[in-house]
């Protein structure tokens, strides 16, 4: 998770100058953290559970990602709405368009920040 949001953290300095092997980079660095993340919860999630259980836990597991996605997509919505309303996205507006993207990537590597911990306190349980 750390690794995520490092990643993310570099894309909050995106601008109209960003080299795209930047961009790619800090990709590339979210994918690798997501991977170091995402194999070893979901082994622990489906491991705490009995057997009989792994349908209820399994579902579970994807519906919670499928939230985070809507919750996610929400909150870039929203932020689309306040910096640059209700407009096609054209070159006057991408100032505005960047604004929204370095504010969901603040508020996207928070929240990864703070799973950091919450995820180190499940581990010690």
């Amino acid at each position: 998770m750390a690794i995520t949001s490092a990643g993310i953290l570099l894309l909050n300095g995106i601008d109209e100058n960003m080299q795209l092997w930047k961009i790619v980079t800090a990709l590339v660095i979210i994918g690798i953290g997501f991977a170091f993340f995402s194999s070893p919860n979901t082994n622990l999630v489906m491991g705490s559970v009995e057997r009989k259980y792994y349908g209820v836990a399994s579902s579970t597991l994807g519906t919670m990602r499928l939230l985070g996605q809507m919750i996610g997509m929400a909150i870039i919505l929203m932020l689309f709405s306040i910096f640059i309303s209700h407009v096609k996205i054209t070159p006057e507006y991408y100032p505005g368009f960047l604004k929204s993207c370095r504010a969901a990537f603040t508020i996207f590597s928070v929240t990864c920040f703070v799973a950091i911990f919450a995820s180190l306190y499940r581990n010690k349980r």
